[in-house]
């Protein structure tokens, strides 16, 4: 890919949408198991990953100081650590999905992706009216 045309923000956002997928199947199999008897919710902490998927470092995550160092691969932000959550006192089975939560983590989550979705939408509709020489097709 040409880094004129597809610049690592288009590489970022890639990212962003292959973490908010992984994000969306860890909340439907959090529904699927919500009466599953000491079943824990999981979900990626976006706060920490996303500057890494958009290729901006967030201040918990590595940074390269010195050129000889590795500098973290697209890998390591698409293989997150994913986090899980402890029950609540109150819950006797040991089950710590709140389906409240986790419809609000379904919605923040697809709202999100269409957004991604949308701009990339509108900046390759761009280079494709540039391509045919400002026509549209």
């Amino acid at each position: 890919m040409s880094d004129v045309l597809f610049t690592s923000l288009y590489r970022g956002l890639e990212n962003v949408l292959d973490l908010r997928a992984k994000q969306h199947g860890l909340t439907a199999t959090n529904l699927a198991n919500a009466e599953t008897p000491g079943f824990r919710a999981r979900f990626i902490p976006f706060d920490e990953v996303l500057g890494e998927a958009v290729g901006r470092p967030t201040h918990l995550s590595l940074k390269q100081t010195k050129a000889r160092h590795m500098p973290a691969s697209s890998a390591d932000v698409l293989n997150p650590e994913i986090e899980e959550i402890e029950p609540p006192d109150w819950a006797e089975d040991g089950n710590s999905v709140i389906t409240e939560r986790e419809q609000v983590r379904l919605q923040e989550n697809a709202t999100i992706y269409k957004g991604v979705t949308r701009g990339l939408s509108r900046k390759l509709a761009m280079l494709r009216f540039a391509a045919n020489d400002g026509k549209m097709r």
